[in-house]
């Protein structure tokens, strides 16, 4: 057993697979990450492992996007190869003897890729027999898919690296590898760079898959040693080079269907160059390595500092011109939002809903109910669930909702679903859509906007951040903002794809809801409120109109931007800013000095309720004396009694963790406690002539709610979409229904 043991243990594969952990671990960060990305344990809040385990190429998984991440991690995994072998082939100079020491030791090291191959198999068929609902056929066809794009590559790789001797590019690349020519030759050594770690295998994998013993007192020539790491170095900046290439021209056509491969094999693409440039600095810099990854992010920070790179967004639409813009201070905010421009606005808006009550009453005599409907955050979740609630109740009582409604407000992915849900009442009564209830706008509304999101953060953001588009005249640069507003506007068949100023008109005759869209600037952290109409009667308390530094916590937006084009901004612009999730999308600058940086409308309200409350407080005068009654319709996608998991200190790492994240984890629940408080008031505004209704996403399992990212499995969305029928939200329904009568 002794003897067993002990072969098992000097032989070559279980050598590297040790060597591996007790060297350079680095290396093995990429497949950690990948490892806890498809287990739900990286990223999971984001929708990260459906990237992996349901890639979608054309808004659909098939046996092309599977064909396409399986050539991908391929990819990925011959750079892990090439990397580990330059930097480890000194400690099995033997194999550097070989005619064919590289495709020998890739069989040796493949323990790590062959096992992470099975696990991936195991999780993702699971995955999409139990999320995605596909069918053993199916999903036997696109786990086909993979490994035959695994394969092609492996083939290809090994065909071209490794059994041509001569090829097109090795004048080209073959000079890169010398260190004549090379920074490694600039580095200086020392005796911290001799290092006689060798490997003592005894037996090893032969190319004919068999365990023969290993000559390891065998010596080989420094130069010949050196002239196999050169060819093989020249093939990894080769294949850096490639990939790099691949990303490149993926992100300059990013608009093109065909070309914007799976976020997935993007990811496993700039994986592959990153592991290469890892390999590259502890190639040439050696013991100096951390001295120049010191350097490289210090050079990094200097670059972002001086804006050769801004990893900021912008909003498209808006003229940027820099002799255009405002001081965003607070003196410039107290001289535009005044008493005088508060008490306009509100005579504007009283204009506005005498307009409304006259296209719904038809001069009958008889008081309306008005509506104001707010939504919450949640990512695509909550888009879907708005989307489907308001949709049913709006069938159900045969387009009342839509005529009753006066505002609608919210924060995130709800402003989506309910900005939709206008536009296409909007397009049906200008006669361009027949039925405002087909179901394909309920399928839209849930197409994934992840897959476009990640994509283009790894093959613009990271690779190529100088693309420009023209968009009403004005030069704007591409990122991922970009990638999801185009998405978004292919997902609505093109009615979010308008400038925010096209509905003004309708808007202010009384003929569609009002739509503010909200923002959360982060300078300071003041609500940015994005609407057609003049809305400055929000932007302050109206007790503090009599102060003289009265408390100003939010921007009308059309009032401090007069001269950047406001009208002309995109509507998928502004709906992006409203859901500008941490580090899923970029914080989009707006034209002031200094920027005014926005980030998702979640931070400062998740709900709506503080802008719909000071809405009612405000007209209330006008309330009273022209509704029969305000109904305040509240559309979540939480559970108002229970927002989020209860969570207990019984580990170390919650111990640790819950006091220094408890306001980041709990800051929904927070926020949905706190302003119980304000719906207490909020009937006294129009003397209780107020009926609250909320409407709320009620998972079948709360366990097992959907996730809060910009994707949806099939599983979630018959969830979402089943909840309606939850026996509370049919009463509320039942009650909303009676009320608009």
């Amino acid at each position: 057993m002794r003897r067993i043991l002990t072969g098992i243990y000097y032989f070559l594969p279980i050598q590297l697979l040790l060597l591996h952990f007790r060297r350079y671990q680095l290396l093995l960060v990429f497949w950690g990450i990948l490892l806890l990305t498809i287990t739900g344990n990286f990223a999971a809040h984001f929708g990260a492992s459906s990237l992996f385990l349901a890639p979608e190429y054309q808004g659909v998984i098939s046996y092309a996007s599977m064909f396409l991440l399986g050539s991908a991690f391929c990819v990925f995994m011959m750079m892990w190869h090439i990397t580990t072998f330059i930097i480890h082939s000194k400690r099995i100079t033997y194999i550097a003897a070989t005619r064919h020491a590289f495709l020998l030791y890739a069989l040796n090291n493949a323990i790590i890729p062959l096992a992470f191959l099975i696990f991936y198999s195991v999780v993702s068929v699971r995955y999409q027999l139990r999320e995605e609902h596909y069918t053993v056929k199916d999903i036997v066809l696109m786990q086909v898919g993979f490994y035959v794009g695994f394969l092609a590559i492996l083939l290809l790789s090994f065909a071209y690296f490794f059994r041509v001797s001569r090829d097109y590019f090795k004048s080209t690349f073959a000079r890169f590898a010398k260190p004549a020519y090379t920074l490694k030759g600039a580095i200086p050594r020392d005796g911290l760079d001799e290092d006689r770690d060798e490997i003592q295998a005894r037996s090893h994998l032969s190319l004919r898959l068999r365990i023969i013993a290993s000559d390891g007192k065998r010596k080989v020539q420094p130069r010949i040693a050196g002239l196999v790491l050169q060819r093989h170095h020249r093939n990894v900046v080769f294949a850096t080079f490639v990939a790099y290439v691949i990303l490149l021209i993926l992100g300059m056509y990013i608009d093109n269907p065909w070309l914007r491969i799976p976020a997935g094999a993007g990811f496993l693409l700039l994986f592959a160059i990153m592991l290469g440039l890892v390999g590259a600095f502890k190639y040439f810099m050696r013991s100096w390595e951390t001295l120049g990854w010191i350097s490289f992010i210090v050079l990094l920070s200097v670059m972002v500092k001086y804006k050769v790179f801004d990893l900021r967004s912008i909003a498209y639409g808006l003229d940027y011109h820099q002799s255009l813009e405002q001081v965003y201070h607070y003196s410039t905010l107290r001289s535009l939002f005044t008493p005088v421009r508060y008490n306009s606005d509100v005579t504007t808006e009283k204009y506005r809903l005498d307009n409304w009550k006259h296209a719904v009453t038809n001069d009958t005599g008889k008081l309306p109910p008005l509506v104001v409907i707010t939504v919450s955050g949640g990512g695509t979740r909550s888009a879907y669930w708005t989307f489907r609630t308001l949709q049913y109740i709006d069938s159900a009582t045969g387009g009342k909702l839509f005529r009753h409604t006066v505002l609608l407000t919210g924060a995130s992915g709800g402003m989506i679903g309910a900005t939709y849900w206008r536009n296409i009442h909007d397009a049906h009564q200008r006669g361009d859509i027949k039925d405002p209830y087909a179901p394909r706008y309920q399928e839209n509304i849930g197409k994934d906007l992840l897959n476009p999101i990640v994509f283009s953060f790894a093959c613009i953001d990271l690779i190529s951040p100088f693309n420009k588009i023209t968009v009403a005249g004005h030069r704007y640069s591409t990122d991922r903002g970009y990638a999801m507003e185009r998405e978004l506007a292919r997902n609505s068949e093109g009615l979010l794809d308008r400038p925010i100023g096209y509905y003004e008109r309708r808007e202010s005759r009384g003929e569609i809801p009002q739509l503010i869209i909200n923002g959360t600037i982060i300078n300071d952290g003041r609500k940015l409120m994005i609407c057609n109409q003049p809305i400055a009667y929000l932007t302050q308390p109206e007790y503090s109109l009599r102060l003289p530094s009265p408390p100003i916590d939010a921007v009308d937006y059309g009032a401090f931007f007069p001269e950047q084009n406001t009208g002309e901004l995109r509507l998928t612009s502004a709906l992006r800013m409203n859901a500008t999730f941490p580090y899923i999308l970029p914080v989009v600058k707006l034209p002031s000095t200094p920027r005014m940086n926005i980030m998702d409308a979640g931070l400062r309200d998740n709900f709506g309720i503080q802008v719909a409350s000071r809405y009612l407080h405000v007209m209330r005068h006008w309330l009273k004396q022209n509704v029969r009654e305000t109904i305040f319709l509240e559309i979540r996608d939480t559970r108002e009694n229970d927002v989020s998991s209860n969570t207990d200190q019984s580990t170390l790492g919650n111990m640790v963790a819950d006091p220094l994240f408890v306001i980041q984890n709990k800051w929904e629940a927070i926020q949905s406690y706190g302003y119980n408080y304000v719906k207490d008031f909020s009937p006294a505004y129009v003397d209780d002539k107020l009926k609250l209704i909320t409407l709320q996403y009620i998972p079948r399992e709360f366990k097992k709610s959907a996730a809060l990212n910009f994707h949806l499995t099939r599983e979630e969305k018959e969830d979402i979409y089943a909840s309606i029928d939850h026996p509370y939200n049919q009463s509320e329904v039942t009650r909303l229904i009676q009320a608009l009568k």
